[in-house]
């Protein structure tokens, strides 16, 4: 077997005039510093102490067959040691880097010629070093082209005169000696395929972090000058951040060169954003951009062209990854579009899908996006384009279509989408998936979980809210209500009544077909009773109203609304006779009633 890498010692010095000269790029130069400056500190005072600083990682992107003809030798990549050369550039060369703020800082380091024991050799730079004459304030002053030793030896001998020069210049010469180190760096064989480039990023890049494909392709992003990668990036990470936190847009603003883009202009609505349904990270809104405008769905394949890859001759050309930079541009542009975003969560949230409480996949969320951009540009009614995403999001929810092997099922579903139609392959997979068979076992199975946030229970209470449902024992006390403000699931059959009479397991207490949302006071009035004691209190205060010193349940006024809102929740109506010995039997015939509801719900859709 081949090396996959060539490993070699190179200076302080040569790294950094790779990184100047733009012979090796690095993907994260223009994202915020993440180390703080003590860490720039430690990282000096090993290197002017000898000690190892690790390897460095560079790549170099497969050659690319120009439109004359002639290659162009890939550009090489620096995939690992990032912050550790860009803390380099700051403390040594004085380069600015943005900070978390996203202002341009220089971190700058002080050195102490002549520390004694106890004492730091470096710090970072504050008032009380500027003060302090026997201090160098900045260690980047030394480092200079221009740099005059005798000169500089002179001025801070007369400051401190109790120095002696020649004692001073030997530790001039020995924080010089800096640029001398050596650091080791690994650079990756060009004749490597992208899915073997992609698996070492990610491993090395671990960190305990789990990474995927990509965080790989952000960096490639990042490391294009041509196609204007960095300032997509940008959009890309500053759109998740802005979803998350719209009042960071003031911050966002500070990026000069940023703010005056078409992308800044594109997410300019996200500071006024409250919704929190669809928050997406920058792999969301990678993934859909991809999936939408490439019509693939593993990820790996967009590295590979935005690296030019011509998958049938498996040349890399220019013009490939020209179109692909293109194309990615266009699909982050039309995800980030205000009207778009909007109508494809008011449609998440028009299905009941109210509270990010009740989602359990983003991937599910994503593929549902790129459904609706894809069918909003389509020649499909648009008046569908809504139903048919909800209908498309529940379905792929109930049947876990994207949770294993997610990226394989989504590149068949573009495909078939594409060659048969939208509509045709719905009825197809809803003939397939959504038979009798599993309405009327396989989903009443799925309800035997203790699992609260499992994708069936969440479809449910999706439901409940769809059909405008009243908690149990509450009129227009809508479940909505419950699950966005204050409400809590609650046992029908109470905890502590079930381990009472020795059903003390978890796994049989917890059953999520004995949940329901109850309002605080009900929950209150029902205590730890029996079903039937509980129940039948309930109908005996609508009956002949409620006794002195007996808590109220509930507020329904009369027989028929009891038992309407019985089947509004899915509760058997034997249930007043029921005591822990019919404790399985209610959750059975609880399951087939909320499989029953949800097939209603999803057919009404």
């Amino acid at each position: 077997m081949s090396e996959k890498y060539e490993l070699s010692p190179k200076t302080i010095d040569s790294i950094l005039g790779f990184i100047n000269s733009g012979e090796v790029a690095i993907p994260e130069i223009q994202r915020p510093f993440v180390w703080k400056p003590k860490q720039v500190r430690d990282l000096i005072d090993s290197l002017y102490n000898g000690y190892p600083a690790g390897y460095l990682i560079i790549s170099q992107s497969p050659n690319m067959r120009l439109k004359d003809g002639t290659l162009s030798e890939g550009k090489k990549i620096m995939i690992d040691g990032q912050q550790r050369v860009t803390a380099m550039m700051t403390a040594i060369l004085g380069k600015e880097v943005l900070n978390e703020d996203f202002e341009k800082k220089t971190i700058k380091i002080s050195f102490n010629p002549f520390a004694e024991e106890g004492e730091e050799t470096f710090k970072v730079l504050d008032n009380a070093i500027l003060k302090d004459k026997k201090w160098v304030p900045d260690i980047s002053v030394v480092f200079q082209t221009d740099f005059d030793s005798f000169d500089f030896v002179e001025k801070y001998c007369e400051i401190n005169p109790d120095v002696k020069k020649s004692e001073f210049n030997k530790k001039i010469q020995q924080l010089l000696a800096i640029k001398t180190r050596s650091i080791g760096v690994i650079t990756l064989n060009k004749d490597l395929s992208v899915d073997e480039v992609t698996e070492i990023f990610i491993r090395i890049n671990s960190r305990g972090a789990k990474l995927n494909q990509a965080d790989f392709a952000m960096s490639k992003i990042a490391s294009d000058e041509k196609n204007e990668g960095r300032l997509l990036r940008k959009a890309i990470d500053y759109f998740s951040h802005l979803a998350v936190q719209p009042e960071w847009y003031a911050e966002m603003c500070k990026d000069a060169e940023f703010a005056g883009t078409e992308y800044a202009k594109k997410m300019e609505w996200l500071m006024n954003d409250t919704e929190a349904i669809y928050d997406p990270s920058y792999s969301d809104m990678l993934r859909v951009a991809f999936m939408y405008k490439f019509n693939r769905g593993k990820m790996k394949d967009l590295v590979a062209l935005l690296s030019g890859r011509d998958f049938e001759t498996r040349e890399f050309k220019e013009e490939i990854a020209e179109d692909s930079f293109k194309n990615l541009k266009d699909g982050v542009m039309d995800y980030m579009n205000e009207y778009n975003f909007k109508q494809f969560t008011l449609a998440i949230k028009d299905a009941g899908f109210i509270s990010n409480k009740l989602m359990n996949s983003d991937l599910t969320l994503d593929f549902a996006y790129t459904l609706y951009l894809l069918l909003h540009n389509s020649d499909v009614d648009k008046t569908q384009v809504k139903r048919y995403v909800q209908k498309w999001y529940v379905l792929t929810t109930l049947t876990s279509r994207y949770i294993a092997s997610p990226e394989s099922a989504m590149d068949l579903d573009l495909r078939r989408i594409s060659e048969k139609g939208f509509c045709n392959y719905l009825e197809e997979i809803e003939r397939a998936e959504l038979s009798d068979v599993f309405w009327n076992d396989g989903l009443v199975q799925n309800f035997e979980t203790t699992a609260v946030n499992s994708p069936y229970i969440n479809v449910y209470w999706a439901a409940q809210v769809r059909m405008k449902d009243d908690a149990l024992f509450t009129k227009n006390g809508a479940v909505s209500n419950l699950i966005s403000v204050i409400g809590d699931v609650h046992h029908i059959f109470p905890k502590k009544y079930l381990q009472k009479n020795g059903i003390s397991e978890k796994t049989r207490y917890n059953q999520v077909a004995n949940y329901t949302y109850l309002d605080t006071p009900t929950n209150i009035a029902v205590g730890d009773d029996a079903p039937n004691a509980y129940f039948t209190r309930a109908l005996g205060q609508i009956q002949n109203g409620c006794p002195a010193g007996e808590k109220q349940i509930g507020n329904i006024a009369t027989v028929d609304e009891f038992n309407q809102n019985l089947a509004t929740n899915c509760i058997p109506a034997a249930i007043k006779d029921w005591t822990y010995e019919n404790y399985d039997q209610f959750l059975l015939e609880r399951r087939k009633l909320m499989a029953q509801k949800i097939r209603e719900y999803y057919e009404g859709l």
